[in-house]
């Protein structure tokens, strides 16, 4: 059976004054995919996501996210920043953190009800962070700290999840983990992650897409030294994950 399109982009270009960030992009994302995009700094990933969100307009090109424009949809939309800024000493608990995911179904300044109790509830039971809800959200962990982002996420009931550089801050030790909480994620959702990480990233996701300015690849997580050359403009290194980690691409 053929899943219904979740993202579709035809011809999409951005500029920023006489700057291009996005050229002639086509892409589309499947319902339940696992998408990781790649591409160098600057090379329009951030810009994709906000995109998607509806947070900037193409100046050309057509954006669809679940059959809509990107502002008709974006309730449906859930997202993870890649270095949320907030006040560590802030007396905000994991509970209210996620609470405040639910302010598009409730709307401002309304009581919170049974229903996004639950929806609380259930979020941070999926993120493995539910003993922690009573805890200050700026004395966890980077990792804990990112779970709980993912849930505020979550509790919004998004039929889309899209993370920009989720694992940035994040130590290597609970990078594994994370990788598997979005892979379990993705049979009820769609996942889009944006990520510096080319190893990790070409093992936990379904499709990859590497991006520099124009799409040089969208598929396929195997990627050859051409490709990874096209979208990053210079010799890549590559480790390869695994019980003997290698090297698979010459040095740059």
């Amino acid at each position: 059976m053929v899943e219904d399109p979740v993202i579709e982009l035809r011809d999409v270009g951005v500029r920023y004054g006489d700057v291009p960030a996005l050229e002639g992009i086509n892409l589309t994302v499947l319902r339940h995919d696992f998408l990781g995009i790649i591409g160098p700094n600057g090379g329009g990933k951030s810009t994709l996501l906000k995109v998607i969100l509806g947070l900037i307009s193409p100046d050309s090109g057509v954006v669809k996210v679940l059959g809509e424009s990107p502002t008709h949809s974006r309730r449906a939309v859930g997202y993870v920043a890649q270095r949320p800024v907030f006040d560590r000493d802030f007396p905000a608990s994991v509970w209210d953190v996620v609470l405040m995911g639910r302010y598009a179904l409730r709307g401002l300044f309304r009581r919170y009800g049974t229903a996004d109790a639950v929806a609380a509830e259930q979020s941070l039971e999926r993120v493995g962070m539910l003993d922690a809800r009573r805890k200050q959200i700026g004395r966890l962990s980077g990792g804990e700290q990112q779970r709980v982002f993912i849930a505020r996420a979550l509790v919004g009931e998004p039929q889309l999840l899209l993370l920009d550089e989720p694992l940035a801050s994040v130590d290597p030790s609970m990078q594994t983990g994370l990788y598997e909480l979005l892979g379990d994620l993705r049979h009820s959702l769609t996942v889009v992650m944006v990520s510096h990480d080319i190893g990790a990233i070409s093992v936990h996701v379904d499709s990859i897409a590497c991006l520099n300015r124009r799409l040089f690849h969208h598929g396929s997580r195997e990627l050859t030294p051409a490709i990874l050359e096209a979208t990053y403009q210079c010799p890549v290194q590559l480790i390869a994950h695994g019980p003997v980690p290698h090297r698979v691409l010459k040095e740059h």
